[in-house]
């Protein structure tokens, strides 16, 4: 597998990864760095995601991981920088992690293959393209932004 191959395979988990939340969160491309062997991915998530709601949203996260077979490696607990770390079978490793103002950054890595040029990903962002740097979240929405708990029957109470 090439490292275009590998960020191809990583598109597509942040892709099935984005479509398992509901309702749907506005996000950009982060970077995609390479090493000597290895590529990462990046989805910087735009919706200002409450605190009240933080936790909702890392639920339905690992969930939808522990569905497609991902192992979940570590999960960091904190209240301000909480974070989730899953890997593939094959080596794939993908995370999730909250970091200044509660903005979700989903971060997918390959194992180390053929060293090969890499695209920018195919995907369109839902939202804004930003180049670098990304802005803190700036896009409101009823949900996820929402101070209120979480409604019976929601989505993400599931």
């Amino acid at each position: 597998m090439t490292m275009q191959e590998a960020a191809q395979r990583q598109d597509g988990m942040l892709d099935a990864t984005m479509s398992a939340i509901t309702p749907g969160l506005r996000w950009t491309h982060g970077a995609t760095t390479t090493g000597k062997c290895d590529v990462t991915r990046r989805r910087v998530v735009m919706t200002v995601v409450s605190e009240e709601r933080r936790g909702n949203l890392l639920g339905m996260v690992q969930r939808s991981w522990e569905k497609r077979g991902y192992a979940i490696k570590s999960v960091n607990r904190s209240r301000e920088f909480p974070a989730i770390f899953a890997a593939t079978d094959d080596g794939f490793g993908i995370s999730v992690s909250v970091g200044g103002e509660g903005q979700f950054t989903f971060s997918a890595d390959s194992p180390c293959v053929e060293k090969s040029e890499v695209a920018a990903p195919s995907a369109s962002p839902n939202g804004p393209d930003y180049d670098y740097p990304v802005p803190r979240p700036n896009v409101n929405d009823s949900f996820w932004s929402s101070n209120e708990p979480i409604p019976t029957g929601s989505p993400s109470r599931g």
